[in-house]
């Protein structure tokens, strides 16, 4: 079984902020010498995920008025008292959507569904550069 690690950066928002990086990923599959299996979609990290939805501008403020209600940003968490850093929030909101995703495809093509794009959601309190992994396994 063949492998490559492929590698991008991303810039993120502060708090829940939503970013598609369905054409990065696209390009690393595409640039491997692997035409046809799975890409696994990692971002470093404890305050972001990785996940799948449909872009467009109303799903991109319905989803974090959702998730604030989960796990609102202002509440007080236990976490503060060990960092004092106020993202207790974004560590659970992190966890729930999970920080990986595999993706199949074909003939170097993504296998997504016609309203499908992969994103990638920081919920951090300020805005970063953060890294995404792409292992392209064939």
């Amino acid at each position: 079984m063949a492998s490559e690690l492929k590698r991008f950066s991303a810039r993120t928002g502060r708090d829940i902020s939503i970013i598609n990086i369905t054409e990065e990923v696209g390009n690393a599959v595409a640039s491997s010498k692997i035409k046809d299996g799975i890409a696994v979609v990692f971002v470093a990290g404890s305050t972001a995920a990785i996940s799948t939805l449909e872009f467009e501008p109303g799903l991109l403020k319905d989803l974090p008025k959702v998730l604030e209600k989960i796990a609102p940003l202002k509440a007080d968490y236990e976490h503060h008292k060990t960092w004092n850093d106020r993202n207790g929030a974004s560590h659970i909101l992190s966890n729930l959507v999970g920080p990986s995703l595999t993706v199949p495809f074909e003939k170097k093509k993504l296998l997504l569904g016609s309203w499908q794009q992969i994103v990638l959601m920081d919920f951090d309190r300020d805005a970063r550069e953060r890294e995404v992994l792409v292992q392209v396994v064939g």
